[in-house]
């Protein structure tokens, strides 16, 4: 059976341009939450996210590094952040000058949840008060989702897969496993693998905080507001950025003496089947897709060392940890298990990919990140190490990561330190 592995990461995030810079300042507590610069927010219900800095911050990120001016102005700033993201991974994995035998095996697997919102309202407007004949000529492809994909496979001459996953907060960990599958079903050797997202602009900020998901009890305090498992939760602090992997069968990495990172060893999906929004009130999708990921991989529950978890910081974070419980056990089998949306906020398509990234350094570094704000856990954490406000040091084998999205679409990967 032919192996998937890790050999190249790459981030943008509201902690940092670059993996090293966002993983740092994870680890050491930091949040990328404030109050919305992109726009004016003063009329909203939510004035708070977590954006991406500009490139004059000390974390910021400078799209001119990998990205083509012209193309940045046609595009929306989630595909600006998959191409950058998916350019890193390939420099972080030395394919950078692949030959075309190479390329006619590499494919990329990158979607999002929601795409090119802010073009879509921007070009709205522009219809309705200027007329159809000032409306973009690059609004369509400028928008659509799949065009992350299609940039990075014309930027980079990718001919394999091209492919793009829209499973709403699911579909990071969704495209990764998909990418895993496409290689161990030989349809590639190597697979860019991922998500983004953008959604920080008036109708995305005003839609989410109508729907109620938003924090909105917390504007003053914005580095306090996500705050997954605590009993003060109120809402998700709204993220952005994008994650991608470099996905690439064992034998073909190996042989290029490349560094391997991790095995993807397990993928699980389901549908609760239940609504729109909520989750099942009893996890049973998150239960399924974890359980099937763990049979995927041949481990057992108490395998799993850390798990990193969906913890939007809503009232879904309860029913995700009974499903944990319920399949790793009470006490999680000795796994710490936290919430990254705590410090970066919630990324939607992007979260799971991100999330990936953050479990594969903590099998690197041996140290699991934090659940920040968590002052006051909720009923039913007792005796689950959520890693309160500080990181931890500890052995970390093999990783699970939840993600869980809006239609009831549920994903859960492991990955594992490789053996041979």
């Amino acid at each position: 059976m032919r192996r998937v592995v890790v050999t190249g990461l790459g981030l943008v995030t509201p902690l940092g341009g670059d993996v090293e810079t966002s993983w740092k300042n994870l680890i050491e507590g930091k949040s990328g939450a404030g109050q919305i610069t992109r726009f004016d927010a003063s009329n909203q219900k939510a004035t708070i996210a977590c954006e991406v800095k500009d490139k004059d911050h000390e974390w910021g990120f400078d799209a001119d590094k990998r990205v083509d001016p012209k193309i940045q102005r046609q595009v929306d700033p989630f595909i600006v952040y998959g191409l950058d993201a998916a350019g890193q991974a390939l420099e972080n994995a030395g394919l950078t000058d692949m030959d075309q035998a190479t390329k006619e095996r590499a494919g990329v697997s990158i979607g999002a949840g929601i795409g090119g919102l802010p073009g879509i309202e921007k070009e709205s407007v522009n219809l309705h008060e200027r007329g159809p004949g000032r409306v973009s000529p690059h609004f369509v492809h400028g928008r659509i989702i799949n065009l992350i994909s299609g940039q990075v496979s014309i930027r980079y001459g990718l001919m394999g897969p091209n492919h793009a996953v829209v499973t709403a907060c699911s579909t990071g960990a969704h495209s990764i496993g998909d990418a895993a599958r496409m290689i161990r079903d030989d349809d590639a050797d190597i697979m860019l693998a991922g998500g983004s997202e953008s959604t920080v602009n008036p109708l995305g900020i005003a839609g989410f905080a109508q729907a109620r998901a938003l924090n909105t009890d917390m504007n003053d305090q914005p580095e306090k507001a996500s705050r997954p498992y605590d009993k003060n939760r109120a809402g998700f602090v709204m993220g952005e950025g994008a994650g991608v992997l470099v996905l690439e069968e064992y034998e073909h990495a190996k042989a290029r003496g490349a560094k391997i990172y991790a095995e993807v060893v397990g993928y699980g999906l389901s549908g609760d089947a239940y609504h729109v929004t909520a989750p099942h009130p009893e996890g049973r999708g998150a239960e399924l897709a974890m359980r099937m990921a763990l049979k995927k991989a041949g481990l057992e529950p108490c395998d799993i060392d850390y798990v990193n978890a969906h913890g939007t910081s809503t009232m879904a974070d309860t029913i995700e940890l009974a499903a944990v419980k319920r399949v790793l056990g009470d006490d999680l089998c000795g796994a710490s298990m936290s919430s990254t949306k705590s410090a970066i906020g919630h990324l939607l398509g992007g979260a799971g990919a991100v999330e990936a990234v953050f479990c594969i350094l903590a099998l690197r570094d041996q140290i699991v990140p934090p659940t920040l704000n968590l002052d006051d856990p909720d009923e039913g954490t007792e005796g689950v190490d959520l890693v309160p406000h500080t990181a931890k040091k500890r052995e970390v084998k093999a990783v699970l990561n939840n993600s869980f999205g809006f239609g009831g679409t549920n994903a859960s990967l492991i990955m594992k330190a490789v053996g041979d």
